[in-house]
């Protein structure tokens, strides 16, 4: 193969033309994989800034008594279009049973809506590729509601414990994990609500860059006190 001056002008001294290659790529790539490793690091400080805000305003708030607000089963799988990049390399799926604790922190408004701190505790399984694990998750977080409206929005965050670490393919990183959520709630009659929640598990890079969180897109059913 015949170089003219003009293409060997821009090649490198030692004619390394596959070098060259590789670093005019290398740059998208590496800056792809900043922004990526910076969105659990956000979603870390958006759910600790919550939790703050909750504990530095809780003078302000009415006081209620402590109290188990709603029991329930909940589902739901991955989506590789609707997911926090990087995507799972497995199909996942996430079968709990939840109960959401309201706490005496409170804010009622003129206008009909109240926001209340809860503590949300669930436990189930974690499966992919065959292969399935134990999943136990507690976490702080704050419900808007409208009893007229019918809906709760929630928010909310904390961590998970899983049994295993690895399925198929995936690599989650290790036992302890970051989660957060948002999600809406509609209240039948009957004291019957069912609702859907985003939920988000990852190790904030906490084992290292190479592994992959989950994203869930989940559907619950539960009983109202």
């Amino acid at each position: 193969m015949r170089y003219t001056n003009q293409d060997l002008s821009i090649l490198p001294a030692n004619g390394d033309v596959m070098s060259c290659y590789h670093n005019t790529t290398k740059g998208p790539t590496v800056e792809r994989r900043k922004i990526e490793s910076k969105v659990p690091a956000t979603i870390t400080g958006v759910l600790v800034m919550t939790v703050c805000l909750t504990v530095i305003f809780s003078g302000l708030a009415h006081t209620k008594e402590t109290e188990v607000l709603s029991v329930g089963i909940r589902g739901g799988i991955n989506s590789e279009t609707l997911g926090i990049p990087p995507t799972e390399k497995e199909d996942f799926e996430q079968y709990d049973v939840f109960a959401v604790v309201g706490t005496p922190w409170s804010w009622d408004f003129s206008s009909g809506w109240d926001i209340r701190f809860r503590l949300n505790v669930s436990a189930g399984t974690l499966r992919a590729a065959g292969d399935s694990g134990f999943i136990g998750e507690v976490g702080p977080g704050l419900a808007f509601s409208n009893p007229s409206w019918r809906f709760t929005f929630d928010i909310g965050g904390g961590a998970a414990y899983l049994s295993e670490e690895k399925y198929g393919r995936q690599d989650i990183g290790g036992p302890v994990q970051i989660i957060g959520h948002g999600g809406i709630t509609y209240h039948l009659p009957w004291r019957i609500s069912a609702g859907y929640r985003f939920h988000h598990m990852s190790d904030a890079s906490i084992y290292g860059s190479n592994n992959r969180g989950v994203d869930l897109h989940m559907l619950e059913l539960s009983y109202r006190f």
